[in-house]
């Protein structure tokens, strides 16, 4: 697009997590801050202060002002939530003064209060505001067990909802199961709603699991079975380290897991007092390590806690996918990655809370063809593709600018 061909407005992208935070959640909202600022004034509202990475600065790049932003320890939970309320009153306030008329902003649902202000914002402001659905409150509370269901909390969140949701001009969801939980909102019609799927951050390839690979050192086992990346509250530490009980006697199945949240905080107690032979923790690996580290596994497993569907999807899925390996998923059937695994063939599903059907699942992996499997995997990772989405994105911006509201359009 010309600069003569710029449309008027700007785009306001708020975000707690925003590079030099290293974050699956900054790396997408950079990816997406970068390709709309080619074609558009971009100003970025930023919990993460820090110097930027040189690839974040210079002409046609972002402006990032940094909203303060002081977040305790995930254990903290009162400290966490408070911090988290006065992040999205200043992303409001910050909202006020850089927001106009006919401007679009673009945020994500973490931490939870941060829409619920962007909606606010931007309907004072006259302008339009798009959330892109990562985790879809209060469900993934309840599914965590820190709400109950029909609690005051959770009945009031899902009142504000319905007032964001219809707010909102359109939500983008990374996940086909989100939409039925959406349309449940008397706010929310189909076609304010986007698919736009995360994608794969590394090149889909096949990429054989080598002895010499540096984390292997020292693993006897011919078949490893991988854990990485954020196990939060919708993630089921014990199905995982219970699969690895049943599995003990078989030595050439080894466990190799790596990451961080409280549920490898829970792995790490289980292994300290279980001491299973064929379980081993690696440090959180760097991004400079992920490639490495993702070709090390046979096979890689994504443990969901039941009910998820349609409220979480795992953000690590497509790499996993890129470097040739199947997964065994945790999951409901509807979910989005059990959907992307049973209609390409990528690996299993199983039902969540069943760890002798994990176990079941990871024997079958060992013995099944690795090669068509890995094919299988490259060629659907490649369909998740960055330049494909950030279209979908810069396409969908466009539309907001020119329509101030999705639902004449239908």
């Amino acid at each position: 697009m010309q600069p003569q061909d710029k449309i008027a407005g700007k785009i306001v992208v708020a975000s707690q997590h925003y590079p030099p935070d290293p974050s699956t959640t900054a790396a997408i909202m950079a990816e997406i801050a970068c390709r709309l600022a080619a074609e558009h004034e971009v100003v970025v509202l930023s919990g993460s202060p820090g110097a930027l990475p040189a690839a974040q600065i210079g002409p046609d790049k972002p402006r990032v002002i940094a909203v303060k932003n002081r977040m305790p320890g995930k254990a903290a939970l009162v400290r966490r939530a408070t911090t988290e309320l006065l992040f999205a009153l200043r992303i409001f306030f910050a909202l006020m003064r850089q927001l106009r008329r006919g401007d679009v902003v673009l945020t994500v649902t973490a931490p939870f209060m941060l829409p619920y202000m962007v909606a606010a914002a931007a309907w004072l402001k006259r302008a339009r505001s798009a959330l892109i659905l990562h985790d879809l409150f209060p469900d993934v509370l309840v599914v965590s067990g820190l709400l109950k269901p029909g609690s005051i909390v959770a009945r009031a969140m899902r009142a504000a909802n319905a007032l964001m949701f219809r707010a909102l001009t359109a939500v983008i969801t990374i996940g086909r199961d989100a939409e039925a939980p959406l349309l449940s909102y008397s706010g929310m019609t189909r076609n304010k709603i986007r698919f736009i799927p995360n994608w794969a951050t590394l090149v889909p390839a096949m990429r054989p699991a080598t002895p010499d690979n540096p984390f292997r050192e020292g693993l006897a086992a011919r078949y490893i079975v991988g854990l990485s990346g954020n196990l939060g509250f919708t993630h089921d530490p014990e199905i995982v380290f219970e699969a690895a009980r049943l599995l003990k006697d078989e030595p050439d199945i080894h466990f190799l897991l790596s990451g961080w949240g409280i549920g490898f905080e829970r792995l790490k107690q289980l292994q300290a007092d279980a001491n299973l032979s064929n379980v081993s923790f690696v440090a959180r690996v760097e991004d400079a390590e992920l490639e490495a580290f993702l070709a090390s596994a046979n096979l890689w497993i994504i443990p969901y806690r039941k009910d998820v569907a349609g409220v979480s999807v795992p953000s690590r899925f497509y790499n996993l996918l890129a470097v040739g390996r199947p997964v065994v998923l945790v999951s409901e059937p509807e979910a989005e990655a059990a959907l992307t695994v049973v209609e390409n063939g990528l690996g299993w599903v199983v039902t969540p809370g069943r760890a002798d059907q994990l176990a079941d699942a990871i024997r079958k992996a060992s013995c099944a063809d690795d090669g068509a499997l890995a094919a299988r995997a490259v060629k659907a990772a490649a369909k998740f593709d960055r330049t494909t989405a950030m279209n979908a994105y810069a396409a969908l911006i466009d539309e907001l600018l020119r329509n101030p509201d999705l639902r004449e359009q239908r």
